[in-house]
């Protein structure tokens, strides 16, 4: 599980809204003081809300300003890069191939097969993104906070 702390910047009836700082690859790289983008990094401060979902939790126990720790599951956040990425270039290359094979076309037909693909793969990760946006499974979890350290147990 990766831990992260952050800040809770709004407090919704189902969950939280927790501002994290973005780190970079920076903070493990040997040449630190030879790179400018260590420098630039800490200057722009990146900042990132994250949904947190609260399981069966009061959200009378959390405060704006409450320094948490949430935690997100490896395995989701694989799943998740890999339906980001691959299903939309699966459905550009299966639309291309579609066109080309069936549709008889040209590159124009095969590019519009491949276009429409795409969206499609776009479509289909919007839709998975809407079922599971309430699902504990797919969301990261409430680990700890200042005032409760031991808020869930990790999963």
């Amino acid at each position: 599980m990766i831990l992260e702390t952050g800040t809770v910047v709004a407090v919704e009836s189902d969950g939280l809204w927790v501002e994290t700082i973005q780190k970079s690859a920076c903070e493990v790289c040997v040449a630190e003081k030879g790179c400018g983008q260590k420098f630039l990094s800490k200057l722009a401060g990146k900042t990132a809300s994250i949904r947190v979902l609260l399981d069966n939790q009061s959200q009378q126990k959390f405060s704006v300003g409450q320094s948490v720790t949430i935690g997100v599951p490896e395995d989701v956040i694989v799943f998740a890069s890999l339906l980001v990425y691959l299903l939309p270039i699966f459905g550009a290359v299966a639309g291309a191939m579609v066109v080309g094979i069936y549709g008889g076309g040209g590159d124009l037909q095969s590019i519009g097969g491949a276009l429409a693909g795409l969206v499609l793969g776009g479509w289909l990760v919007r839709m998975h993104s809407k079922k599971s946006r309430n699902d504990l499974r797919y969301n990261p979890i409430l680990v700890g906070s200042d005032t409760d350290p031991e808020i869930v147990q990790v999963r």
